[in-house]
């Protein structure tokens, strides 16, 4: 299935990756391993998988203001998810992709896509984001 779908760019870039569709919010803050690039939050469903170099499709982050810390420090230890896909807009998760290309000069490209859309992505899929937002699905597992 190759088909284009059109987002919002919250943090704009360039990124390209397998998809990981999580069934659930995730606070980066006692939910990621920024060392590993781990789900480390042992009650969320994708405890256990890795997160470095995915596109993560997320409905929204959860819980503290730290979340942008542990991104940052994701990226910094080349960790970090690739890009980040929401269906709600995440001030924290913006705040730590922006100063982390202010830092760094990288981080993941942060897109809102719309519910339709976003219903279409599953674990698997590859994804490409541009610059302007647009998600390009070049294959799917499926």
């Amino acid at each position: 299935m190759k088909r284009l779908l059109s987002g919002r760019a919250l943090v704009p870039g360039d990124a390209e990756g397998p998809a990981l569709v999580l069934d659930g919010p995730l606070s980066m803050w006692g939910g990621l391993d920024p060392e590993s690039g781990e789900i480390i939050d042992r009650r969320h469903p994708q405890s256990g998988d890795q997160v470095t170099g995915r596109i993560v499709v997320l409905p929204f982050g959860r819980g503290s203001s730290s979340s942008s810390a542990v991104l940052l420090e994701a990226v910094r230890l080349g960790t970090a998810p690739a890009a980040l896909i929401t269906l709600e807009v995440d001030g924290i998760l913006v705040l730590g992709a922006t100063v982390a290309r202010e830092l760094y000069q990288k981080g993941p490209p942060i897109v809102l896509l719309g519910e339709e859309d976003y219903c279409l992505l599953t674990t698997g899929m590859r994804l490409r984001i541009d610059g302007a937002g647009g998600i390009r699905i070049l294959a799917s597992d499926q």
